[in-house]
């Protein structure tokens, strides 16, 4: 686990990394996510927006921004235990966890490439779709088709406990 901890790094330290990174032509692709269960969608989701560069950034949801969004008993995970999970696929070059409702800080701050959204988005309903297009961002859909998510893995889980 110590390398996957070492893909974990401070906001404040990313872009300088990604400085170098950029400095040696690569490319870089930023997905982001709660990932409070990883699940096949996830990986599927990470793999692919891997393939749309050279490096992955994923930005993963600070504890206090899941429980806004998904709401009472969420995240289950906490966000370093979540953070490690993603930062051990191979697909995971960095990860830095953030506290707002959506990335457009963090596109500002890295300026990645390419911008991985799951399948279930489309172009048109990318939360941070303006900030991308104005800092020329190519926003990419990616991954498997929507049918994965943590509340039905949880729901499976409840209902097979009560069997």
């Amino acid at each position: 686990m110590r390398e996957a901890r070492s893909k974990i790094v401070p906001r404040e330290a990313l872009q300088g990394r990604l400085t170098e990174h950029k400095r040696r032509g690569e490319k870089i692709v930023f997905a982001n996510g709660c990932f409070d269960m990883l699940h096949v969608g996830h990986a599927r989701y990470l793999e692919g927006a891997r393939r749309e560069g050279d490096l992955l950034v994923v930005g993963v949801n600070d504890d206090a921004s899941v429980r806004k969004l998904k709401g009472p008993g969420r995240p289950v995970l906490d966000e370093n235990a979540r953070a490690l999970l993603v930062a051990a696929l191979r697909s995971v070059d960095y990860v830095v966890l953030f506290s707002e409702p959506t990335v457009e800080a963090l596109l500002e701050e890295l300026r990645p490439d390419v911008h991985a959204k799951g399948t279930d988005y489309s172009l048109e309903t990318v939360p941070e779709r303006a900030t991308a297009a104005r800092l020329a961002i190519r926003v990419a859909i990616v991954g498997d088709p929507k049918d994965h998510s943590t509340a039905t893995l949880f729901d499976s889980v409840r209902k097979a406990a009560h069997e």
